[in-house]
């Protein structure tokens, strides 16, 4: 019997996509974007107090190992030969800090997470009006408690006024952000003082330390990360492209224990075996694409025009806004950020960043809290056997109002209840309350940058509820565009990493993508019934605001 004859590949390229549930390590062939193999790894989450998140930087090392050695396992059963691996990309959560020891390898504390509540995901708090610590363009219900002093403290030596981070960061002086969180370990934890102080220890966000530790570690490891994860240290400043010595002073950070920042796009390192986890099956590979998640996931949905922007619906939604090669500043709470740069001689893109706190977290409210479904999946079935809301509008703010409020006298309201309402039209809308949110944010993209969008790019989890995805193109009143590779983060370090200078195996170009179709939702309503429903909205808004008096303990926390 003749062997089934296997269909010739093209280079193929792999993606390490660290997140803070899990870690992955994808391949992908570079002349169509089919994602050809893949292996997952969840890692774990510590809460040492209320407040605090950490994870064990050598358990996320072993899983990137883990999920590269399992992956190439997989692609010899498929009787594809990983020789033909020519480079990997690096997309990874982004804000978390780490310390560690530059001669042994060894962390010296946990990597120091922004703190995720049973609500949105990549939280910061809520700040109380007339407060001195700004609020951010990040989503967030619950203040990072480990750093709000150190945020506090600071805020009172700002110079001039509360302008001097944000116009070189294009960040608001916020616990999210990992210079507060280095400041934290510099002033809490001795075994990072003594490193500091006998000029052992080196910082990275999680990029750096997977870098650093792929490339050989205390054996000549580099250590370096990119434009993109650098512009969210709140140390950089993101129109020299440098670190920023005025902010290292600020935050009494030595400029000596930063890595080297480079672009997204070029050669850092080779893969070296690991001979403690017996890992070494890419052994020589360069590592050489490097983007924070959002960046990485713009790069993924291809959108390299002024004006393009991507949506991710997840536990909350990040929507990012190409604003070219100028950095725009946001008049409506959003932040601006360096949206990535491919490659050492190219030039650095800028994006605004919003988000919207309360996403699929108010599916899984329905469901915990309510019990009127038992999973996510049954939201669109309920919402498709009524097909409106029948006038009943949803505003989920939880723990206050966000990007472009910033109320955090407002809590989640339910309103336009008539004796005819049953729990299919709450379930619908609360899925348009996730589309007015992002139209709310796009509105403020809009208006900062002035670049109406012409259609909305989308990918994440929540994608696959066909209603939700085609309320949103009604609400926005353009076309909502679905790509049909969900892995669009791990696409887009794939992407980065198959350009780079040295390796070439991946043009950026639409053809290069081939194997990717897009599944397009246009507006079904006339213009004015999208604009009734929105003003309804937000006058549903306004009876949400004022709710919460004083600063009580209704914020949850005590």
């Amino acid at each position: 019997m003749a062997a089934t004859k296997k269909a010739v590949l093209g280079p193929l390229v792999g993606a390490v996509d660290q997140g803070t549930s899990s870690t992955r390590f994808l391949v992908f062939n570079s002349k169509t974007a089919e994602l050809l193999s893949h292996h997952q790894v969840e890692i774990k989450q510590e809460f040492p107090r209320e407040g605090w998140v950490e994870q064990d930087p050598k358990e996320i090392l072993q899983s990137v190992y883990e999920c590269i050695e399992k992956t190439c396992e997989k692609l010899g059963q498929l009787n594809i030969d990983i020789s033909n691996i020519k480079a990997i990309g690096v997309s990874n959560q982004r804000e978390t800090t780490v310390v560690w020891d530059r001669l042994t390898g060894e962390p010296l504390y946990n990597a120091v997470a922004a703190p995720v509540s049973p609500g949105p995901s990549d939280p910061v708090a809520v700040v109380p009006s007339g407060s001195s610590v700004p609020a951010t363009g990040a989503s967030s219900v619950w203040l990072d408690l480990r750093t709000q002093s150190t945020v506090e403290n600071l805020s009172k030596r700002i110079p001039g006024n509360n302008n001097f981070v944000k116009s070189k960061t294009g960040l608001p002086l916020s616990t999210y952000f990992s210079a507060v969180k280095l400041r934290w370990l510099l002033d809490n934890v001795r075994k990072v003082q003594k490193a500091v102080e006998e000029d052992r220890a080196l910082f990275g966000t999680i990029d750096s330390w997977l870098i650093w530790s792929l490339t050989g570690g205390a054996n000549g490891g580099v250590h370096c990360t990119d434009v993109t994860n650098a512009s969210r240290t709140m140390l950089f400043n993101i129109h020299s492209l440098e670190w920023d010595k005025e902010l290292c002073e600020f935050f009494e950070i030595p400029i000596k224990i930063l890595p080297n920042v480079r672009s997204s796009s070029e050669i850092y390192g080779l893969m070296k075996i690991s001979h403690s986890l017996k890992a070494g099956a890419l052994e020589g590979v360069p590592i050489s694409g490097c983007l924070g998640d959002q960046s990485a996931a713009l790069v993924g949905q291809m959108c390299f025009q002024d004006g393009q922007a991507k949506n991710t619906y997840g536990t909350g939604c990040f929507l990012l806004c190409n604003t070219g090669r100028k950095c725009v500043f946001s008049e409506h709470g959003l932040l601006t950020t360096v949206a990535y740069k491919l490659g050492r001689d190219k030039p650095v893109y800028y994006a605004l960043e919003g988000s919207v706190a309360i996403a699929g977290a108010v599916i899984r409210w329905l469901r915990d809290n309510l019990g009127i479904i038992k999973t996510s999946e049954e939201i669109e079935k309920l919402a498709k056997e009524v097909g409106t809301s029948y006038g009943c509008y949803f505003v989920p703010a939880f723990s206050g109002l966000y990007a472009p409020y910033w109320e955090p006298s407002a809590r989640g309201i339910i309103c336009g209840l008539t004796q005819f309402t049953n729990k299919c039209h709450i379930a619908f809308a609360a899925l348009e309350a996730v589309c007015f949110q992002t139209r709310e944010i796009l509105d403020a993209m809009n208006r900062d940058c002035g670049i109406p969008l012409s259609h909305l790019q989308v990918d994440g989890g929540m994608t696959n509820n066909k209603i939700l995805m085609q309320l949103q193109a009604d609400i926005l009143y353009i076309p909502v565009v679905k790509p049909s590779m969900p892995e669009t983060t791990a696409l887009g370090a794939a992407m980065a990493a198959g350009a780079a200078e040295g390796v070439g195996v991946w043009s950026l170009k639409p053809e290069d993508l081939s194997a990717v179709t897009m599944e397009r939702f246009e507006p079904q309503i006339n213009a004015e019934e999208s604009e009734i429903r929105y003003s309804t909205w937000k006058k549903a808004v306004m009876k949400s605001m004022g709710w919460v008096t004083t600063q009580s303990s209704e914020s949850g926390i005590p």
